[in-house]
């Protein structure tokens, strides 16, 4: 028998999670049966078993994977030359939301927060991500800070640690709530900055 190349291998792999994603974005972790990602992929249990151990697997996969795709949205809006003001932030987050339908991380990411209440492995995922992210708004802030859009008082690592905390809720009105206008929320956050 042939040996399988590395690369197929991840190729494989790579088809296993994305079929994973797809049944997990449809009907959630817990409804979605390992019968409904190996019937997904086309492949048989054992050729499924073969690039995975289990659903647990797949569940921690799906969360790394959702936090990656936040990953790069940050990077490349924070690699603009002119950081992006909180409202385009915000914008550009929830025009990200759904982009993928037929397997949307962005729905893996809320089900995620909420695996992350019973399962070690995400849980310690989410809190890594969101300390990544605290840090990485944090610095965004500070630019914010050097270009006057952000007054001299306000704590750059406190207003990294608010908006990260918003991500997740942003996330659920996207999809539980059916959307919020940005506006209204920028309005609101700008309302909620005075004193008190």
């Amino acid at each position: 028998m042939p040996k399988i190349s590395e690369q197929h291998r991840e190729e494989r792999r790579r088809h296993v999670l994305v079929c994973a994603w797809r049944c997990f974005a449809r009907d959630g972790f817990h409804v979605t049966s390992m019968d409904d990602v190996i019937a997904e992929t086309g492949m048989s249990a054992s050729g499924v078993y073969r690039y995975i151990s289990g659903k647990d697997e797949l569940i921690e996969a799906a969360g790394v994977e959702s936090a990656a795709m936040f990953r790069s949205v940050f990077d490349r809006l924070l690699a603009a030359p002119e950081p992006p003001r909180p409202a385009e932030l915000l914008r550009a987050l929830t025009a990200e939301l759904g982009r993928r339908p037929n397997s949307d991380l962005s729905r893996i990411a809320v089900q995620a927060w909420a695996e992350a209440l019973r399962n070690p492995a995400v849980a310690a995922n989410a809190r890594a991500f969101h300390a990544e992210l605290r840090g990485r708004l944090g610095g965004l802030a500070r630019r914010w800070q050097a270009l006057g859009q952000l007054p001299p008082a306000a704590d750059p690592d406190v207003v990294g640690l608010a908006l990260a905390t918003l991500l997740p809720g942003l996330l659920v009105a996207q999809h539980v709530l059916g959307g919020i206008a940005v506006d209204s929320l920028v309005a609101g956050l700008r309302g909620w900055a005075g004193p008190g």
